[in-house]
């Protein structure tokens, strides 16, 4: 079987067991559970504390996994990435007291505090900034310098209010834009690809719809043209010659604004179905 690590709890849990899910695998029903088998998929789920992955695929213990590209690369393991997953994402930025710092090489010789020393040490290491030394944390990284154990901290950003409201700024490059992502040993198991088809099905159902309507034959081109499809539009006949019915896959976000299009071009009984399962 197949041995995949799930994070059992966090930010990447619930996203990634539905995910599983619509993927047509079986997952655990008791939360509690840390290991269940789906014989129907030939595939084992160990639910694995979402640090810990990368290190669990990266040593071989497990096949693949599914955690963030942070965690992966905080993790110094051999474990690589396959593809990205569509969720989790965010930003990792450096912040300090306002007018304190405003570049990178103003950490030289600095405590940065953060909860992702290896990301962060590799990243300084780069661009060539040694600071005195990374204070490792496992949280509230935003009252370190507060407290006095930090002059700086380096932590996941989304509006910065967090680090606002702790009276810091943001400054300096992104060190890294996170997402979740599939992982893997390095050594291609049977069911692997398979995996990553279904998940890349899943993620093609939730970035596209199918369009269908109806169009007069001398608005076709103009129609196809406003929504070209993911290869190409399934154009058939209908009884009235002068129509046909034209079937296409578009992407989710522009599903409202190529309606309006078709309708203005001409296109009558234009409707919208969700996908639930794909294979490109």
């Amino acid at each position: 079987m197949l041995r995949i690590a799930v994070p059992n709890k966090g930010s990447l849990s619930e996203t990634a067991a539905q995910m599983l899910w619509e993927a047509g695998y079986t997952g655990r029903r008791d939360p509690r559970d840390l290991h269940t088998a789906d014989p129907r998929n030939g595939v084992e789920f160990f639910y694995l504390r979402p640090r810990d992955i990368a290190t669990y695929v990266g040593s071989g213990a497990l096949d693949v996994g599914i955690t963030g590209r942070d965690l992966l690369l905080d993790s110094g393991s051999e474990a690589a990435e396959i593809a990205p997953l569509g969720f989790g994402d965010s930003t990792f930025r450096f912040a300090g007291p306002a007018e304190a710092f405003s570049e990178l090489s103003d950490l030289e010789g600095v405590r940065v505090a953060t909860s992702y020393p290896g990301l962060v040490g590799a990243f300084l290491e780069r661009q060539g900034v040694t600071p005195a030394k990374l204070v490792k944390l496992d949280g509230a990284v935003e009252s370190a310098v507060r407290l006095g154990v930090a002059d700086a901290v380096a932590d996941v950003v989304s509006t910065g209010a967090t680090l606002r409201a702790a009276g810091l700024e943001i400054f300096g490059p992104v060190i890294l834009d996170s997402t979740a992502v599939l992982i893997g040993s390095g050594v291609d198991k049977p069911g692997a690809a398979t995996l990553l088809r279904r998940l890349q099905g899943v993620l093609v159902a939730r970035q596209y719809v199918l369009l269908d309507y109806d169009v007069p034959v001398e608005h076709l081109e103009r129609a196809t043209a406003a929504a070209p499809g993911f290869e190409s539009p399934t154009v058939s006949p209908l009884h009235d010659p002068e129509w046909v019915a034209v079937r296409v896959m578009i992407p989710r976000v522009d599903m409202n604004h190529v309606m309006d299009e078709l309708y203005a071009i001409g296109a009558r009984a234009i409707l919208v179905s969700a996908i639930h399962a794909a294979r490109l």
